[in-house]
């Protein structure tokens, strides 16, 4: 295995789109590192300029302690996983995998090995004699990736792999992807848009947005200090609550919303006053939003309740902005009755409302 490092790594096309802006972060040797960010992120080009798909527009790629800028894929010593399996409709599961070496001159013994192994880490022993048609879709995900498994390459590259599959297909297929990490100890890098995947797989996490990294950091240090109001709100489900208004004190501090409406945030002697009487964005996670069962709180208006067995997600307005509130099952008004909330104390974030930068951590 390799570390992966990428410095001001760039794509710009020749109409002057920038794909990728500046992408300078390590890949740590047997790191899973995934890249996560919406459609047209850059995120599917930055892994396809790792692969060597793509052409580097500036900065510099290494593999290893190798420079691969212009090494072609071949000589790159990666094995790419894709969204499609590609997989040969005619040849048996034993075939698909073995092919490949077979192509390098790979001995029959070597051949025989080295899919074997890959059968017996992804429990396709019992599937070697079957088509591609015969196979689920996750069955035919496990015998993609085994495909790579058997190049023992110094990199796995895997682009959005499980959109393919159903919702419960994915989890699974997560769960397989996190064991086969941990028995080989692959360097891997992993694109996705969908964030729960991100959160559950990734050692770290790049987030992208318009082809610029974001924020690079473990998945929990995302969630709890995200570094802008687009970190903060793609990661998390339900999304984070933004309320936007000024600064007060009032019996401590609020958020005034403007509308005659404050939303009481607790004690804030060590907010700068600075931040007092001007724009700003407050972020809340739905559950840092509590039943307020007396003392400080604010009215909101129920509009659906979405119970879910182990939890409800209550949508509510105040004013004119929406929230979510998480919380254990529980009696509650009917949608368009009252529901007193409150802020768990210090479970609150601060933005510039106009760059959407981080202006405070959480307590």
């Amino acid at each position: 295995m390799a570390q992966v490092s990428l410095e001001q790594v760039r794509k710009v096309y020749p109409n002057g789109f920038v794909g990728v802006a500046g992408a300078t972060f390590d890949v740590a040797d047997g790191e899973l590192l995934v890249l996560v960010g919406p459609s047209g992120c850059g995120k599917s080009t930055l892994l396809r300029m790792i692969a060597g798909l793509e052409d580097i527009s500036s900065g510099s790629l290494r593999i290893g302690e190798r420079v691969v800028n212009d090494v072609a894929p071949k000589d790159r010593d990666i094995a790419m996983v894709f969204q499609s399996y590609a997989l040969y409709p005619h040849m048996s599961v034993a075939e698909n995998l073995g092919f490949g070496l077979k192509l390098r001159g790979k001995t029959k013994a070597e051949i025989a090995s080295r899919v074997d192994e890959a059968a017996r880490v992804l429990e396709l022993g019992k599937l070697l004699d079957r088509k591609p048609a015969a196979l689920s879709g996750g069955q035919r995900q496990r015998v993609a990736l085994g495909r790579a498994l058997v190049r023992h390459p110094q990199v796995f590259l895997l682009d959005e792999p499980l959109s393919n599959l159903d919702a419960k297909l994915r989890a699974g297929m997560r769960v397989e992807i996190a064991r086969l990490h941990r028995q080989v100890g692959a360097t891997m890098v992993y694109v996705t848009h969908d964030q729960v995947e991100a959160m559950t797989l990734g050692q770290r996490i790049v987030v992208l947005k318009d082809g610029h990294v974001q924020q690079i950091d473990t998945p929990m240090a995302l969630y709890e200090r995200p570094a802008n109001l687009f970190v903060a709100t793609f990661l998390g489900s339900p999304a984070m609550n933004v309320l936007q208004g000024r600064l007060v004190r009032s019996d401590g501090l609020a958020l005034d919303l403007g509308d005659g409406k404050q939303v009481p945030l607790g004690d804030g002697h060590d907010v700068p006053e600075a931040w007092l009487q001007r724009d700003i964005a407050i972020g809340i996670r739905p559950e840092s939003l509590l039943p307020a069962d007396g003392g400080a709180g604010f009215d909101s208006t129920i509009e659906m309740i979405e119970a879910l067995g182990n939890e409800t997600l209550v949508n509510v307005r105040i004013g004119a902005q929406p929230l979510v509130t998480r919380m254990a099952p529980r009696a509650l008004p009917p949608p368009g009755e009252t529901l007193r909330l409150a802020v768990a104390p210090g479970r609150w974030h601060a933005f510039d409302a106009a760059t959407g930068e981080r202006l405070a951590p959480t307590g």
